[in-house]
């Protein structure tokens, strides 16, 4: 099947403006913007036939076109990554029969996520849609609560059911649980990893539909999906000693900084 991977980058975000720009420093202490970054991690990735970041804006357009990037426009009514995605595969005629989308919040995402759930999206003649997800060890675990008790909006996590198929998404850690974990020890919370593998006759059904009152809530896109009924296979990821987080937060950038340190990312 042919794979076009579409970064999605916008200015305007509500928790973080200019996000994709910010800039976050390697290992080596040399300095590359996120969106730099996520173009890095989507070119890493084997059996892909083409790369774009898909934004509104000037400024994102000029930067990634500054590094080499290939930059689709998209419309500056698109809602979140899923619709921008949508708009980017139509501008490239939707000729592609997997479209990945790779959120440009995502520089620590390793390329067996991606190559992995491109893999179980061709294996489930069911599901629709595919997204990684990642058990979280304890560390990980209270990182999300940390962000809770002060109040901010860090990773999501999701629950699913014996075939692997989404249940539900949510900003708040699920399923409850009121055991302690150590930093090293498995806990049963996966952590939503911020990718999606569409079929492309789902994505542009996406697209034609009205947001839910679950996504409108929680503020996450892929639950326009589970709303109206479309199977999402939940593709369980390994770490293989790669740590992984997510820049929602200005807070984020130390975090994934040291992230990159410990790892050796340039």
């Amino acid at each position: 099947m042919s794979v076009l991977v579409v970064i999605p980058a916008r200015y305007a975000s509500s928790r973080y403006p200019g996000k994709p720009l910010a800039m976050l420093r390697g290992a080596s202490g040399v300095n590359r913007s996120l969106i730099e970054r996520s173009w890095d991690a989507a070119c890493d990735v084997d059996g892909v036939d083409r790369v774009v970041v898909a934004t509104d804006d000037e400024r994102i357009r000029d930067a990634a076109t500054a590094f080499g990037a290939e930059v689709v426009m998209t419309p500056s009514t698109c809602a979140n990554g899923t619709e921008r995605c949508a708009a980017a595969h139509e501008a490239l005629d939707g000729n592609f029969d997997i479209i990945v989308n790779l959120q440009g919040d995502a520089p620590l995402t390793p390329p067996w996520f991606i190559q992995d759930l491109i893999e179980g999206l061709e294996a489930d003649p069911v599901a629709q849609v595919a997204t990684p997800v990642l058990q979280c060890d304890g560390r990980a675990l209270n990182g999300f609560l940390e962000d809770r008790r002060a109040g901010r909006v860090g990773g999501t996590t999701s629950v699913f059911g014996r075939y692997c198929h989404a249940l539900y998404f949510s900003k708040e850690v699920v399923p409850f649980t009121t055991r302690t974990y150590g930093p090293d020890d498995a806990t049963p919370i996966y952590h939503h990893v911020g990718a999606y593998a569409y079929r492309a006759d789902a994505l542009a059904d996406y697209a034609a539909r009205h947001p839910g009152p679950l996504e409108e809530l929680e503020g996450l896109e892929q639950l326009r999906f589970l709303e109206y009924d479309i199977a999402i296979l939940c593709v369980e990821v390994a770490a293989r000693g790669r740590q992984f987080w997510e820049l929602n937060n200005p807070e984020d950038i130390p975090r994934i900084e040291q992230m990159m340190s410990e790892m050796g990312m340039e």
